[in-house]
Formats: structure tokens, C-alpha cells, sequence
């Protein structure tokens, strides 16, 4: 498992050179004709056996949700922008990196005791001190463009609980790896560490229509909403049974914003997880979308499915996911290749 490493590499969406650095070294031994395409996606053969005359892409992206860096205030503050979905009321009092150099800097916000509308945060009232105390100060530590990532470190929760930031999809590029160094299988994977997930897919379209797979996979981190909701009313049958749960095992995506799952391929992967003994749940609210919107879409239509890992406070800086929702997830991505 390569988790550890992924998580704590910096690679906010269109600078992800450091979590390909990673992923290149990890496979390199385990795989042919390894490319890296104009955009940064990383795309590679592990062949098959020639069993089962099949080209399998399977996809997880390698970028994650940041900042950017807009400008300086005269004070040497940096105001800021967000790259990906962030949601603005956690990010006051939050550590983060700030550029190439990874400087350490906190999100501030106006002090509670002269903030009159303390119920609102707006992204654009906050900025990040990095020590700072001009315009000029600032200007000469980072530039405008630079990406700004959160500020958090991977660690063991008890014994089979991780936390650490960008297991979406960080935690999919694990499995991926994972994947490339077991086999043989006996079809051909075409595997795909995809960029710009984030912003729009971009990464996957590109990489689909050059790979024209047969069939795909998107190894993905998604939202477990497994934690009680103390604004939810007792009778909220959402509040109860969320979709997705920690150690629920893997979760199927039925339909999502970006895609429907072909049905005889989500029962295919049903029926490999039944026979398996491998815990599995549906993903079945609307919201959302993978790099499978992008891929399903290629060379005239693809069939594709999602997997992915339940993640308690995804796209925040401290995401949860259980090594048995890991450990199941590959087992079931190994045994549909099978």
C-alpha cells in the first residue's frame, strides 16, 4: 500500500508532478510502454495472459482539491481562490502549504469580536499569513498561480482506521498500484493516473480516447455520511441509513451526476463480489461524478463502472477510511479482472 507516501504528496489539480513521481517509481517494474501524456496523466500496459481477448482501463486521478494563489494585500497577505470543491466554513484557522517551497501558512478570518455577521464565511474575506509583513515581503516567497494545498500529515487511527488528506483519489491510486503489482491477469490492463479530475475529467477524456479500452474501472475515494447528524429529526430516514458507510465494504455506483452504470456491467461486478464473499454497497445518490462521466463517453461509448472507498470528511484536510474497506475493494477489482 502506497497510501501513506500519496497522501502526503502535494498535487492540487494541474500540479501534480509529485504524486506522478511516486506512481512512476511504483510501477515501473510491473509495467510496459509507460507514457505520460500533454496533459500529465500517467498511462501504462500491464498485458494479460491472452485468456480473454479483453482491454480493461482502470482509472484513478492523481490530483487533489487546493487553492490558488490570486494576489497580495499591502499587509503581505495572499488572497486566495479555490481549486475543486471546498466547502468555505471550514477553511478559517486552517493550516495550509503555500507554493513550491510549501511554505506554512493559516487561513484567517476576522476576529469573532469584530466580525458583526459571524454565521457567513465567504471565501473571498479570508486570506493566508505566511508571515508576511508586506506586499513586496510577499511577492518575493510565492507568485500569483502557485497552488496552495492543506497542511496535514497521514497516520494510523487505532488499528485499522487512516486518516490523512486526499484519499480522494489518492486512496484509488493506491489500489491502482496495488493492482499493477499483483497479477498476471488474464486480460490486459491499460492502467491510467489521470490529472484535472477535479476541475472537470479532463485528465480521462484525454487518456480514454488515446487507450480506446473495451471495458473501464474508475478506482475512486467517495463521501461516507455514516456519522450521526445532530440537525437531522429522528424519523430522517438519510440521517439513519446514509448511502455510503465506513466498513460497509466497497461501494458500486449505480448513477451519479456524470454517468449511469451499464446494468449487466454493475451486475457483473455484483455477482464477482457475491460469489467472492466480498462486502459490497450501491451508491445510489444522484450527486457527484468520477472520471467515468469522461471515460464512458470515449471512442464511441464505453462501459464503465466505479468502485470506490468509503471516506468519512472527504475533500476536507483530514479524511477517514478503513483498511478493510481497502483490502476489499482490491480484492474486488482482482477477482472482475479474473
Amino acid at each position: 500500500m502506497y497510501l501513506r507516501e500519496l497522501s502526503e504528496a502535494v498535487g492540487v489539480s494541474g500540479k501534480e508532478e509529485a504524486v506522478r513521481r511516486i506512481v512512476l517509481d511504483a510501477i515501473k517494474e510491473h509495467v510496459t510502454d509507460i507514457r505520460i501524456d500533454a496533459l500529465g496523466s500517467v498511462t501504462a500496459l500491464k498485458a494479460g495472459t491472452g485468456e480473454r481477448g479483453l482491454r480493461v482501463m482502470i482509472a484513478a486521478h492523481m490530483d487533489e482539491i487546493g487553492f490558488m494563489v490570486m494576489g497580495f494585500d499591502g499587509d503581505g497577505l495572499i488572497r486566495f481562490t479555490n481549486i475543486g470543491g471546498i466547502d468555505e466554513r471550514i477553511l478559517p484557522g486552517l493550516r495550509v502549504r503555500v507554493g513550491s517551497d510549501q511554505l506554512p501558512g493559516v487561513v484567517i478570518w476576522t476576529p469573532i469580536h469584530r466580525n458583526r455577521d459571524q454565521n457567513t464565511v465567504k471565501l473571498s474575506n479570508l486570506r493566508i499569513d505566511i508571515g508576511a509583513s508586506s506586499k513586496d515581503e510577499a511577492g518575493g516567497k510565492v507568485k500569483p498561480g502557485d497552488r496552495i494545498a492543506f497542511d496535514s500529515r497521514f497516520m494510523d487511527i487505532g488499528e485499522r482506521m487512516m486518516r490523512g488528506k486526499a484519499f480522494d483519489d489518492r486512496a484509488g491510486c493506491s489500489l491502482l498500484i496495488d493492482v499493477l503489482q499483483g497479477g498476471p491477469y488474464p486480460v490486459d490492463v491499460l492502467a491510467a493516473f489521470t490529472v484535472q479530475e477535479e476541475v472537470g475529467l479532463r485528465g480521462a477524456q484525454v487518456a480514454a480516447n488515446r487507450l480506446t479500452p473495451d471495458v473501464a474501472f474508475v478506482l475512486e475515494g467517495t463521501t461516507a455520511a455514516d456519522q450521526p447528524n445532530p440537525m437531522a429529526e429522528p424519523d430522517d430516514e438519510e440521517a439513519i441509513n446514509p448511502t455510503c458507510r465506513v466498513q460497509g465494504g466497497p461501494a458500486l455506483t449505480v448513477m451519479d451526476r456524470s454517468m449511469i452504470v451499464q446494468p449487466r456491467l454493475l451486475k457483473l461486478v455484483r455477482e464477482t463480489a457475491e460469489a467472492e464473499g466480498i462486502p459490497y454497497q450501491l451508491k445510489t445518490q444522484p450527486g457527484g461524478g468520477t472520471d467515468g462521466g469522461a471515460i464512458h463517453l470515449s471512442s464511441g461509448g464505453v462501459p464503465t463502472a466505479v468502485i470506490s472507498l468509503p471516506c468519512r470528511y472527504i475533500h476536507s484536510p483530514t479524511a477517514y477510511l478503513h483498511r478493510d474497506d481497502y483490502d476489499n475493494a482490491l480484492r474486488l477489482i482482482k477477482a472482475v479482472l479474473g
